[in-house]
């Protein structure tokens, strides 16, 4: 007896139910996706009017409470129910602060202009989305409602004219990111705040263009470093470059996140919300030294007027003052900074891992674009007119 009990735990382990939405004929209907199964089979008949839908690959019944109560009611100790791409209002950002998107839902617009259905500011604010997202998704999603704008139902609108109106983009010319946040917005809408994750499985994104970051030369940087008389931006320089900073994480820095005892800096919480920590040199932490006595910055490492965080605007003045003086001809930016510490070590010989960990970047694949940029592997090979 006790093994044919553990025999039916074993076969229940096994037996997996995976719960999607779907959208067929304009009504919601609930899926049901399961490897091929006897015993599945025959108690997914006993559910309310369950039939086979082509398109999504899976048996459906209609969307409701009490089918949903059914599901896990018929399937207790069967099977496990999956319920990953059906219940779908976690935080994307667990550790970011709630999302607040009151400015956008009380700004004033003109009349006959169609704003953001308020279900979509409330999912993005469900699932914690940082405020750029949020501002980006909505000013995308409006301009793709707006098109519509004579269509009363956004769920009427199908597929080919969203195809259509993503064409129109292209045609306008606009950007491929511009063109794959617009898609975005839309699936979110559809997919998210209409839980019809099915209906936009066909809709092709533009090819993201492969383009090598730009790399400025060592001598080119500590000539910008020397060239800037100021303390403080001189500091900034040297710690974008040195610690392979991203202008917001600089921003960001606390005098708090400053390690002299382990010589690394602390960031906390930079892009993706991911703490990790970086280099901090020995001459850089006498510079900070020198600053901190001269300055006396209460919280942030760089700050503003009243204590602020030092915008990203001066910081991009900061950036282009020095690289005027120091003579260079093509536009830095902060970003330039931080490619190039990334080049130069892989250039030094750090290992590959190393320089990933040290950027924050979630693989190796994002970190390997620097070697095509690295030269010193290239400068060996000599050249034919030589």
């Amino acid at each position: 007896m006790i093994r044919i009990v553990i025999v039916i735990a074993a076969m229940a382990t096994q037996r997996m139910i995976s719960l999607k939405h779907v959208y067929h004929e304009n009504e919601k209907f609930i899926g049901l996706k399961f490897y091929p199964d006897k015993v599945i089979q025959a108690l997914v008949k006993k559910l309310e009017c369950p039939r086979w839908h082509d398109e999504s690959g899976c048996v459906i019944i209609r969307n409701k409470k009490a089918n949903l109560d059914a599901i896990f009611r018929t399937f207790r100790g069967i099977a496990w129910i999956n319920c990953q791409y059906f219940f779908q209002d976690q935080p994307v950002n667990k550790h970011s602060p709630v999302l607040s998107v009151d400015d956008i839902r009380k700004r004033q617009v003109k009349n006959g202009y169609r704003k953001c259905p308020e279900a979509y500011l409330q999912k993005m604010e469900i699932r914690r989305y940082s405020l750029n997202t949020a501002k980006t998704y909505v000013s995308c999603f409006e301009a793709f409602i707006n098109h519509f704008k004579d269509v009363g139902d956004l769920m009427a609108i199908s597929e080919i004219e969203i195809k259509a109106y993503l064409q129109l983009l292209v045609q306008r010319k606009l950007s491929d990111s511009y063109i794959n946040q617009a898609i975005n917005s839309i699936k979110f809408y559809y997919e998210v705040v209409k839980e019809m994750p099915n209906r936009f499985y066909h809709i092709e994104r533009p090819f993201k263009a492969e383009k090598l970051p730009e790399v400025l030369g060592k001598e080119t940087i500590l000539a910008m470093i020397s060239n800037t008389p100021s303390l403080k931006h001189k500091c900034i320089i040297s710690l974008l470059y040195s610690a392979g900073l991203r202008r917001s994480e600089l921003i960001n820095l606390k005098i708090a996140d400053i390690d002299s005892s382990r010589m690394v800096l602390n960031i906390k919480q930079g892009k993706g919300k991911k703490d990790r920590i970086t280099l901090l040199g020995a001459s850089m932490l006498e510079d900070l030294r020198a600053y901190y006595r001269k300055f006396r910055p209460k919280n942030y490492l760089f700050e503003g007027v009243h204590g602020s965080p030092y915008s990203a605007t001066s910081i991009q003045k900061v950036i282009k003052r020095a690289a005027r003086k120091s003579n260079v001809k093509k536009t830095v930016t902060p970003h330039m900074l931080r490619h190039s510490f990334a080049t130069h070590l892989l250039e030094a010989g750090t290992d590959l891992r190393y320089v990933q960990v040290l950027l924050g970047h979630n693989s190796t694949r994002t970190t390997e674009i620097y070697t095509h940029v690295a030269v010193n592997n290239i400068k060996s090979i000599k050249n034919l007119l030589d």
